[in-house]
């Protein structure tokens, strides 16, 4: 009895476990969805996946650097993110399928997630919330790419 009590307790925790597991992987996967969306609504000039994964309450700041210059920063709301994403690529030349657009899953729970995004632009961190049930991009701190160092 004993032992089929144990084997009951353990069956129930292992599907328990399961469940958890899957439903963080399907959080995980429309955390990705999210900021891909945002990578590529700008590469690919679809300022509608913008719409579709970025909060209206966006907070976005960022330092940007010339070259020789020295940073400098910028805020962005979500209505100016809306339109850049429908002009910076418009003609192809500043992203392609070759560009980067490497994303970096650092935690997502079950309500937040902090992801880091490497893209043609710089390197974006970014915090998302789920939003009525959606994964938004509520706030995203970025910079120009490092400058090389000399050799």
């Amino acid at each position: 009895m004993k032992t089929l009590l144990l084997s009951a307790l353990s069956l129930f925790l292992v599907s328990f476990a399961f469940v958890a597991v899957s439903d963080s992987d399907d959080d995980r996967k429309a955390v990705e969805a999210a900021v891909l969306d945002y990578v590529e609504g700008i590469y690919d000039v679809q300022p509608e996946r913008i719409a579709r994964s970025v909060s209206p309450d966006l907070k976005k700041y960022g330092f940007w650097k010339g070259e020789g210059q020295p940073y400098q920063g910028m805020a962005m709301t979500f209505d100016e993110l809306h339109k850049l994403a429908g002009e910076w690529n418009a003609d192809g030349s500043r992203a392609n399928a070759d560009s980067p657009k490497v994303i970096e899953l650092y935690d997502v729970l079950d309500q937040t997630a902090s992801v880091k995004l490497t893209a043609a632009w710089g390197v974006d961190y970014m915090q998302l919330a789920k939003i009525d049930g959606e994964w938004m991009i509520l706030h995203v701190l970025w910079q120009s790419h490092p400058p090389m160092a000399a050799k």
